[in-house]
């Protein structure tokens, strides 16, 4: 079995990026309510700071700092996901190997996590986040896209309301 090595930095900032197993599904934003719910009692057992995130049908993509002296971020995935999925109806295909686990067939199994290097790579995470609805095609305004701290960061002046409307080159310079 193979080992995956992540990075652990007390009082980091992280970009993670985590995808439902079923990539032709909305079920994020059907059940954004819930999926608000679960981060929320996340978040009340063990504190992050959220600086940026972004809810799309399939997969969601966030930056979170952590606090001082805690690097467990995987935990807090762990009680994310578990409560999202133990608040569904058990109606979601399952692979024998995922049955022979007890696991539901809602997310995939890993997610992509980086460890945040400089202030430069944190404002690239940023703004990755906060483009992503137009690059999947979503929307062609941000604004539109409601599922997103962008509409937060306008309200904090970090963007201007029209950031990332426009084409232009800005849009192709964010890779996975």
């Amino acid at each position: 079995m193979p080992r995956y090595r992540r990075a652990r930095a007390p009082g980091a900032s992280y970009f993670f990026t985590v995808t439902l197993h079923d990539r032709k599904s909305d079920l994020l934003v059907r059940e954004i309510n819930l999926l608000r719910r679960c981060v929320r009692a996340a978040r009340d057992r063990h504190p992050f700071h959220i600086d940026a995130w972004v809810v799309l049908p399939d997969h969601m993509h966030c930056v979170w700092t952590l606090p001082p002296d805690d690097a467990d971020f995987a935990l807090r995935w762990q009680l994310i996901k578990h409560g999202f999925s133990s608040r569904l109806p058990k109606n979601e295909p399952r692979t024998s190997s995922r049955q022979r686990r007890r696991e539901r067939g809602i997310w995939q199994r890993r997610y992509w996590e980086h460890l945040i290097r400089d202030e430069r790579d944190y404002a690239r995470h940023i703004d990755y986040i906060h483009y992503n609805p137009i690059k999947h095609g979503h929307v062609t305004r941000l604004a539109d896209w409601p599922y997103s701290s962008f509409h937060r960061a306008v309200a904090a002046g970090m963007y201007p309301p029209d950031w990332g409307d426009a084409p232009s080159e800005q849009g192709t310079k964010f890779g996975e």
